[in-house]
């Protein structure tokens, strides 16, 4: 079973972004989004910090906690093989329903890619009808279906809206 990480929250966080579970290159960076070839810190640059290069993990985590955003993930644990949200065997659910009632400034929950927005609807259904959400174009490596500046365009309009 691999595990995922603790939330990135505060009393701050306003939009918090939901993955599915880390995939190899983020476990063991024991880092968020740590596959070089991931947008997702590039985008969040190019969001929040003028395009420019992160110092490191701490400034990121800074500049994204600034900004009012959080991060975590919808599974807790599961079983997989790779990085591929397709072999996620097993999963068992966050709780994100004690995560949101512990921080009700989070206004709006995004999630990275069909498959988290798949697993919240699973397990979390309920909490739908309570934020507005939406569902983002993945910013992994593997989603190629979608230029990054694509990706960028359409992260960048659903963090500035609220």
């Amino acid at each position: 079973m691999i595990k995922s990480f603790a939330p990135v929250i505060d009393d701050n966080t306003r939009i918090l972004i939901l993955g599915t579970m880390p995939g190899e290159a983020s476990l063991a960076a024991n880092e968020y989004y740590g596959h070089k070839q991931n947008a997702f810190w590039k985008i969040m640059s190019l969001c929040f910090n003028e395009g420019r290069e992160w110092a490191d993990y701490a400034d990121k985590i800074g500049c994204l906690r600034a900004n009012g955003v959080g991060l975590w993930d919808n599974l807790k644990c599961c079983s997989r093989e790779g990085s591929l949200d397709s072999g996620i065997k097993n999963p068992r659910p966050n709780d994100i329903g004690g995560l949101l009632r512990k921080y009700p400034g989070v206004k709006k929950i995004l999630f990275n890619g069909r498959k988290s927005f798949d697993f919240f609807k699973k397990f979390h259904a309920p909490l739908l009808e309570k934020y507005p959400t939406g569902i983002m174009p993945s910013t992994s490596p593997a989603n190629a279906t979608i230029s990054r500046d694509e990706k960028y365009r359409q992260w960048s309009r659903a963090l500035s809206e609220f």
